[in-house]
């Protein structure tokens, strides 16, 4: 063969221009490919080599930490609201069972027995939200 039959014939794939010829190798336990595994999914990649090269290079590594103290205090409040809401509805269908039930004197009696105990309630939150804020 003749080096203008070598030039004419050029099939295949054309060289890159800057080829990756390192390669690194890691291991990992069960628990972090499953974790790698979630984040390349997360990611939206077709390519795991893309992922792990653009996590190197192309974003900031965020180390995001999670404090259990605080996780356990947003739980209780979540828990407080929660209650509130009950309470609120429990309040509403209470006046609607005392005025549909009792003469105009005696509901405004347990109204205001009702609405005396809530006031105690509302004190009592606000202390411990204040004491929880504090402490």
């Amino acid at each position: 063969m003749t080096t203008e039959n070598k030039q004419l014939n050029t099939g295949g794939r054309k060289p890159k221009a800057d080829p990756a010829v390192f390669r690194y190798s890691i291991s990992l336990n069960e628990k972090e490919h499953n974790e790698f595994l979630s984040r390349f999914e997360q990611s939206g990649l077709k390519v795991k080599a893309h992922f792990i090269t653009s996590c190197i290079f192309d974003r900031e590594l965020k180390v995001v930490k999670v404090d259990k103290a605080t996780m356990d205090y947003y739980m209780r409040l979540t828990t407080f609201h929660s209650q509130f809401r009950a309470i609120g509805t429990n309040y509403n269908q209470v006046t609607k069972a005392i005025k549909a039930t009792f003469t105009e004197k005696k509901a405004l009696a347990f109204l205001h027995q009702l609405e005396k105990q809530g006031k105690r309630l509302t004190v009592r939150n606000s202390c411990l939200l204040l004491s929880s804020i504090a402490g």
